[in-house]
């Protein structure tokens, strides 16, 4: 779909920045997340996330990372461009409500990242934290009230559930997050700590949802990250009150990524556009459904590649991972949810007008593995984002059982 709105001039340099000043208007005001001192390791909770709030003032000497940062400290791989005015955006409110939760141990010898076109190293967001990930989280609703946790899929944001989370706030503890390698999340290079195999996702959910503390909880995830959660969830069945997939990659059909998608997994030309803005993020979420992306919006999308190369080579790695892995974690997919044994109560929720996914054998599927299907024909493949309000409706009333859909 057409974006509508103007898009920004995008000006790519490595190891060194334009000396012709940009206006004010342009200029990259909110260089990548930087770490300050680190606190230490906060104590495990059980209710609220009362961990390191996210910050955008400068002057604060409390804060831990900071989103406007001077173009100096960036990375060498930087865009001039992508923030129209010095005002507050929505990137930087949609920061300001979050949490860092420091969650699943660095793998690896602790050297410093370098990036893998030139081998220079890289700057200080691309370069991860010395002990344990940091995790952008974004609560909404009483800690006391069943905890639901909604789970971005991929190329996405927790910025997606944006308008589910009021909803499901009214009667539940609503909690979404950045996967490891997406927005404020922290973005490891590839062979420094983190190599992002799905295996290493499903891992690390584990360590983030143990470090949440959350003892009994209802899992939400969406798209091609749905195996990655299914499979996190055949061992821990006792924890799941619910599981809902939205539109997953149910069929064989469904295991090998979409064009738009796997063109990040190519050789030299990945990496060039991986490194785009439009491609890696406002392409993605319109192309495979009938999401039309506000301009505030597509900044919060674009936000994380503009400040750091970090995050296209991340997109890079991922996309090999799926290309590689999906098709196998996808017939495992299949075995768990029609197995005997399994014993959560699973939902699917399919919003008709995927382009990525076809409905064929959907209904099937569900029907043989008796799980419930719930049909939205006016949502794409981000159900999240074309329907959020219904979406949130919906799933309260799976998770209470008070009604029949």
């Amino acid at each position: 779909m057409a974006i509508q709105a103007k898009t920004p001039s995008f000006h790519f340099s490595h190891t060194f920045h334009s000396p012709s000043p940009m206006p004010a208007s342009l200029s990259l005001l909110f260089g990548p997340l930087r770490s300050m001192s680190m606190a230490s390791k906060p104590q495990r909770i059980r209710k609220s996330l009362e961990l390191v709030t996210c910050k955008s003032n400068p002057n604060d000497n409390q804060q831990d990372y900071l989103i406007d940062a001077p173009e100096s400290v960036g990375d060498g791989f930087s865009f001039s461009g992508g923030k129209y005015s010095d005002e507050p955006s929505q990137s930087d409110e949609w920061f300001k409500k979050g949490k860092m939760v420091r969650a699943h141990g660095v793998a690896g010898s602790g050297e410093k990242a370098k990036d893998p076109i030139f081998g220079l190293t890289m700057g200080v967001s691309s370069q991860t934290s010395a002990d344990v990930f940091r995790w952008f989280c974004v609560e909404s609703g009483s800690a006391d009230k069943h905890p639901v946790i909604l789970i971005h899929g991929f190329p996405s944001q927790a910025y997606s559930y944006r308008k589910v989370l009021p909803v499901l706030s009214k009667d539940y503890h609503a909690i979404t997050f950045d996967w490891l390698g997406f927005g404020f999340s922290d973005k490891p290079q590839p062979g420094y700590g983190f190599d992002y195999t799905l295996g290493e996702y499903v891992s690390s959910l584990e360590s983030l949802i143990n470090e949440l503390a959350i003892s009994k909880v209802s899992l939400v995830v969406q798209g091609y990250f749905s195996p990655v959660v299914v499979k996190y969830a055949l061992s821990h069945q006792e924890k799941l009150n619910n599981l809902i997939l939205l539109n997953p990659p149910l069929t064989a059909k469904h295991a090998n990524l979409p064009s738009t998608l796997s063109i990040f997994s190519n050789f030299l030309l990945g990496e060039i556009f991986a490194q785009d803005p439009l491609r890696a993020s406002d392409k993605a979420l319109t192309s495979c459904g009938p999401y039309k992306m506000k301009e505030d919006d597509a900044m919060v999308y674009r936000r994380p590649y503009l400040t750091s190369g970090s995050s296209g080579f991340a997109l890079n790695a991922i996309s090999r991972a799926m290309k590689k892995e999906l098709k196998t974690y996808v017939e495992d997919m299949q075995m768990i949810l029609t197995d005997k044994n399994w014993n959560v109560q699973t939902t699917v929720f399919w919003g008709q007008r995927d382009r990525w996914l076809n409905y064929d054998g959907v209904e099937d599927f569900c029907k043989d593995s008796n799980h419930k299907l719930v049909e939205l024909p006016m949502a794409g493949h981000h159900v999240q984002e074309d329907r959020g309000e219904e979406l949130g409706q919906l799933i309260s009333k799976v998770i209470s059982k008070r009604s029949q859909i």
